[in-house]
């Protein structure tokens, strides 16, 4: 009979398309891959330069979120970007999904918004999948039972390429909270209580699975 397993290790073990060693990290396979216009340009341009595919376009999802203004176009139809930079990145993400057959949502549509929370809202985000995204806050979609890496420019290029992410198998960390939250206390103060506990190193190198009946009863947007 095998040794039991935390949810992180089903989902690890059932995308680990060849385990890490010694000297090399695993190669893990990524079910979904969401992009926006700041850490994409520079992938993209990687791809062009050696004439590479996007491996998986049906496992990518784009739109505009961190340069995009939030004041509407002006008489003239322009937008008031803030930097010639935040236009050129939007302009450039259009042009690239364009180019790679990538479905993105933008300015025309309604779906568009902040790309950690898309993924939930659109029903990308499922329980069991691996995702990653060039932004910090991708480890969100955890609380769904997906298993979520924020990643650098250079691996947003890498998944591109291959649909894979080289990764060292984290440690896994269990956060037990039992008993009911006190009226007036939310989510925030729960985790602000658990980093004051563990420290704000507490968690590196690990995944954490937080248990117990106070984190059953919270919502998903409180997860």
């Amino acid at each position: 009979m095998s040794a039991p397993r935390t949810l992180f290790e089903k989902i690890w073990d059932a995308h680990v398309v060849a385990p890490e060693t010694a000297d090399t990290p695993a190669v893990l396979y990524i079910d979904l891959h969401l992009v926006h216009e700041v850490t994409s340009p520079q992938a993209f341009d990687e791809l062009r330069a050696r004439g590479l595919k996007l491996r998986r376009a049906d496992r990518t999802l784009a739109t505009l979120d961190h340069s995009t203004p939030t004041l509407p176009a002006g008489a003239d139809g322009e937008r008031p970007y803030a930097t010639a930079q935040a236009k050129a990145q939007v302009t450039q993400l259009e042009t690239n999904c364009r180019k790679f057959g990538v479905e993105l949502h933008g300015w025309d549509s309604a779906d568009r918004g902040i790309v950690h929370v898309i993924g939930p809202e659109l029903g990308a985000t499922r329980p069991g999948m691996t995702i990653v995204c060039g932004d910090s806050h991708t480890s969100t979609h955890g609380a769904f039972g997906a298993l979520a890496f924020g990643i650098g420019t250079t691996e947003v290029g890498h998944v591109m390429a291959t649909q894979c992410l080289l990764q060292r198998k984290p440690k896994t960390l269990a956060i037990h909270v039992d008993g009911q939250l006190p009226a007036g206390v939310g989510a925030k103060d729960l985790i602000l209580h658990i980093i004051g506990q563990i420290g704000i190193n507490g968690g590196t190198g690990h995944v954490i699975e937080y248990r117990g009946a106070a984190i059953e009863a919270l919502s998903m947007e409180q997860r």
